[in-house]
């Protein structure tokens, strides 16, 4: 076990050495700009430092143990948030005034290890609850808006840490444009900008992952030894250089790196000015959570590993709790750092413990050598990062996102530069909001609008009746709706149907109803529910129901209505399924006609529910031509008598009555010829509930329904919800698998108790052994009807779609 260890240790120097390595460089770099370059913070660099370190060692120990799915993940202090900590201790010490430095000092450390445990709080609470997904609805542009807004605050420290101009001076002006063009400034920051842009075009050259660390490190050595040959070549003295700016001026570079802890004193703390602060807190912890649940999906996906995200959430939590606890900032697991470490071996947890020692003994060697490390290597380190934000944010997105998006990242870059970071979030939000809101507005609510007499519902009629349906559906138009219903989007829906009930659409084709299909809808908010009240209002003055469909019972979309009570209102009907409405206005249609001529017709059974609106055909004024059309339709398709002059069949007319119903659209039925089917054909009656035959069954004949319901259940798949259709009066059943012979394509049970007449499969062979000519002729009626009826199938189908 011990050997096994060891030889992990030793396979994973390479890579301690490496993140060892990244821990200097990011340690000395941003640990130096933790607090503002100025007022009573001037001397502090060397204390943020340890405060670096220190939060990189507490994450670093808490992902090796175990916490994090990555073995060899890297944890470090989160440098992004180095702007929110300036604003921070600016508003601490301006609240306090700067004759209070103790005062100041104790405040701005504990706010800043409130932060840390804010922020682990957070995200304990956000993976324990199995909530990280929830972060990845956030636009990401806000955040890559918010990381170029970074990036300008690093260049902008870079110039000031070249400088020595305190950051509160900083501003747009032409004054802070002639302090930085001064000659003697410009021989301050130029060299730290001109290897700055040395690094990137190195590593632009050459794309290898080790480019940019052993660059970073060259220059890291390189640099300072030049550095001190210039010096001692020129004998120049450091205090000299150091008061000149060439070299930090480091007061407590001297004292243990525990030094910090001696500022904690809540005596001195001022809890007024810290509660003030908590605007930048939620900023900061805004942006802090956005992180994690973005860097660990690509951190797996380019280790080709799986992890939880809440898990790592989890382990954010636990590191940031323990480094507020300890008094230090915030950190993460780092994705570039991580990703350099298993590239060369890291991939252990024993590698993760190795580098947290070493960054331990980066620690104890403490701060002092700080005074001696030239401006120009930190500020090009900070210029090289900046550099780097600005460019991921402008650059690298100028083709991947859309022009708005685009317009929001600079507008939160520019609004972070010239005001600061809390207002540059709230205004990144606020500009999605609005882009969000134009953009959905601009697209198309109204999915598709149809006409009645081309969906039809999954019923099977007489021919007649279905005649008589596709001419009068033409009164029937439907409105099938997609996304989300806002005040954004409703304006075009109210649009439409005005203008299908108003002017030359309402002159060519009135309509009796408008079906609303809100099965594509996922929401509706308060204003599209009150404009479907206007809707209704509009449709009620020009007697037309307004009919909704595809709600389903509890549903957001349901109560959104109800809260209006819409579905109270007279003239509006509701449905669960497309079907069931149109199966209703069709029902409506028919009982119209049957209604103004029940002096001479055969009542007729409906399927599906009965109540609702009278269209009251036989009641209406002449002179309306939706009632006009309803009576014109019923006298051209549908028989004036249902029994011929020529003398019935049989003593009860049936089954030629059947059949002349099944038939009559499709041809005239001899019945010289017809006379013998009755040989063939056996009277059933099927009580209410009977299951006929189930899909899969052997085809035992078909049958020709006299009176009553059949319900028909297709079930195409497996995963996709069964198809139901109704067979009444007048129709056929089990007809396509009686004449091919093959097995039953649904399961039909008795919805209604029945009568129909069977013709079997033995007596169909016998018939057309005996009687040719009624056979051939009988079979190709089937096969029209069939074929109709297959094809309303086919498009009460689609229509679900």
């Amino acid at each position: 076990m011990l050997v096994d260890t060891a030889k992990d240790g030793v396979q994973a120097l390479p890579a301690v050495i490496l993140g060892t390595l990244l821990n200097v460089l990011d340690g000395v770099s941003y640990g130096m700009i933790i607090f503002p370059a100025a007022g009573v913070f001037t001397d502090l660099g060397a204390m943020g430092v340890s405060m670096f370190f220190v939060s990189a060692i507490i994450s670093q120990v808490v992902y090796s143990a175990g916490a994090s799915g990555f073995a060899g993940g890297n944890g470090s202090m989160m440098i992004e948030v180095v702007p929110f900590f300036h604003i921070l201790a600016n508003s601490i010490s301006e609240q306090i005034g700067e004759d209070h430095p103790e005062e100041i000092i104790a405040t701005t450390l504990v706010a800043f290890a409130f932060s840390s445990l804010l922020t682990g709080l957070t995200f304990f609470l956000l993976g324990f609850f199995r909530l990280g997904s929830l972060i990845g609805f956030f636009p990401r542009h806000i955040l890559v808006g918010c990381i170029g807004g970074v990036g300008v605050f690093l260049i902008v420290t870079g110039l000031t840490v070249s400088t020595r101009m305190p950051e509160d001076d900083f501003d747009l002006t032409f004054a802070t444009l002639r302090y930085m063009f001064n000659s003697s400034n410009v021989i301050l920051w130029s060299p730290a900008l001109g290897l700055a842009v040395l690094l990137r075009l190195i590593t632009m050259r050459w794309h290898h992952q080790l480019v940019l660390p052993i660059c970073g490190w060259t220059h890291f050595i390189i640099i300072p030894i030049l550095f001190y040959i210039v010096v001692l070549s020129a004998r120049l003295d450091l205090p000299t250089l150091r008061h000149e700016g060439w070299l930090f001026d480091v007061a407590a570079s001297e004292e243990s790196w525990y030094n910090f802890y001696s500022y904690f004193d809540f005596t001195k703390t001022r809890w007024g000015p810290l509660w003030s602060t908590m605007p930048t807190q939620l900023a900061l912890l805004f942006f802090n959570i956005l992180h994690p649940p973005l860097n660990v999906p690509a951190l797996a996906v380019s280790l080709d590993q799986d992890v939880d995200t809440n898990k790592e959430l989890v382990a954010h939590g636990y590191s940031n709790l323990l480094a507020g606890l300890f008094g230090t900032v915030p950190n993460y697991l780092v994705y570039v750092n991580t990703l350099l470490f298993y590239r060369v071996g890291g991939t252990t947890r024993i590698s993760g413990f190795l580098l947290a020692g070493a960054t331990v003994v980066l620690l104890l060697v403490g701060t002092g050598p700080i005074a001696y490390i030239p401006i120009m290597v930190v500020g090009a380190l900070i210029f090289v990062l900046g550099i780097d934000l600005v460019k991921e944010a402008l650059w690298d997105t100028r083709h991947r996102v859309s022009r708005q998006e685009y317009v929001t990242i600079a507008s939160i870059m520019i609004a972070m530069t010239v005001w600061d970071f809390v207002i540059g979030v709230l205004f990144g939000i606020i500009v999605s909001c609005l882009f969000f809101v134009v953009q959905n507005s601009q697209r198309r609510s109204i999915r598709a609008i149809h006409s009645g007499e081309t969906v039809m519902s999954a019923v099977r009629r007489p021919s007649a009746h279905r005649a008589y349906i596709r001419e009068v559906s033409k009164q029937t138009t439907v409105l099938r709706l997609q996304g989300f219903l806002f005040f954004g989007t409703i304006t075009h829906v109210e649009e439409t149907i005005r203008a299908l009930v108003e002017g030359p659409s309402w002159e060519r084709n009135p309509i009796q109803f408008l079906i609303v299909d809100l099965s594509l809808v996922a929401g509706v908010d308060m204003s599209s529910a009150e404009a479907f009240v206007r809707v209704q209002r509009l449709l009620a003055a020009k007697r037309i129901v307004l009919v909704f469909c595809g709600i389903v019972a509890e549903s957001s979309v349901k109560r959104a209505l109800e809260s209006v009570d819409l579905f109270l209102l007279p003239g509006v009907e509701l449905f669960e399924t497309m079907n069931d409405a149109m199966e209703w206005t069709e029902n409506v249609y028919l009982r119209a006609w049957f209604l103004s001529r029940k002096a001479e017709t055969k009542p007729v059974v409906l399927p599906g529910r009965q109540d609702g609106v009278n269209l009251d055909l036989h009641e209406s004024l002449p002179n309306s031509p939706r009632r006009s059309q309803l009576r014109d339709a019923g006298w051209r398709t549908i028989p004036h008598r249902t029994f011929p002059e020529r003398a019935p069949l049989s003593d009860t007319g049936e089954p030629y009555n059947t059949l002349v119903q099944a038939f009559s659209s499709y041809g005239e039925l001899d019945p010289v010829i017809f006379r013998p089917i009755v040989t063939y054909l056996e009277h059933i009656s099927l009580p209410e509930g009977l299951i006929l035959w189930r899909q899969g069954d052997p085809s035992d004949g078909l049958y020709v329904i006299e009176s009553g319901v059949l319900r028909a259940t297709y079930q195409f798949t497996d995963h996709t919800p069964a198809i139901e259709e109704s067979m009444v009066a007048g129709t056929l059943a089990g007809e396509l698998s009686a004449l091919s012979g093959l097995e039953r394509n649904a399961t039909v049970a008795v919805e209604r108790q029945a009568v129909v007449w069977k013709l079997s499969a033995q007596n169909l062979r016998k018939m057309q052994d005996e009687q040719p000519e009624l056979a051939r002729t009988f079979t190709a009626l089937v096969l029209k009807a069939a074929k109709i009826d297959y094809d309303i199938l086919l498009s009460a189908l689609a229509a679900r779609q």
